[in-house]
């Protein structure tokens, strides 16, 4: 990691939830990029090089050649701001951008506090270990958010209205997510509607239709 290479590296497993993101807004923007597993069982982390770039030691980590950047909604940030075409996924005007910004980090700040505990209990936790009384907070705490995002989408065919942005790559990871626990899926039709589209899209092939793990 010390040898700065060009072209695009991405540090971290797929069943990141995280590096999932970065893989699929790397896909959307359709720049050539190689990835390596790294985090949990793969290791990588914890090594000096890869804290020497990432001293959180944790995944994602993406090297742009001599350009090094964590923390996976800013890098899809930047990816959709330096390669997608202009005012596509990264909007150009002002308050569209800070509203794609908002949704990014209600998901970061919110949604992903909320359902991360249940993944964690149901997919991380050995059997014997597992604390249901967490798996049931966590259940109660998305239920009103996924209700407030099938309201937003009731109204919206995308986060931000008719066009898909860098908004959507992180809530709908998280939709994702929470779609694939072994729980009752909340009745949320729009939200439901607008996840197959997402699914439709070419550039989710090897992030969103993979099982969890």
């Amino acid at each position: 990691m010390s040898e700065r290479q060009a072209g695009l590296h991405l540090w971290g497993r797929i069943t990141s939830i995280n590096v999932r993101k970065v893989t699929w807004a790397l896909q959307e923007v359709g720049v050539p990029f190689e990835r390596t597993d790294a985090g949990l069982a793969y290791g990588v982390v914890d090594t000096p090089a890869y804290a020497a770039d990432n001293p959180n030691r944790l995944v994602p980590l993406l090297q742009d050649g001599d350009f090094t950047l964590w923390e996976s909604n800013v890098i899809v940030r930047y990816l959709c701001a330096r390669y997608a075409p202009p005012d596509t996924l990264y909007p150009a005007e002002l308050q569209r951008r800070f509203d794609a910004e908002r949704w990014m980090d209600w998901q970061q700040t919110t949604l992903n506090r909320a359902g991360g505990p249940a993944f964690v209990q149901l997919f991380r936790t050995l059997p014997a270990q597992r604390q249901p009384a967490l798996i049931e907070a966590s259940r109660a705490a998305m239920a009103p958010l996924i209700a407030m995002l099938d309201a937003h989408l009731a109204t919206h065919s995308w986060m931000l209205g008719e066009h898909f942005t860098m908004a959507d790559i992180p809530v709908a990871c998280d939709v994702h997510r929470w779609w694939g626990l072994p729980l009752p899926t909340p009745q949320a039709p729009h939200v439901q509607r607008w996840f197959s589209a997402i699914l439709a899209r070419p550039a989710t092939r090897g992030v969103l239709d993979i099982p969890l793990a």
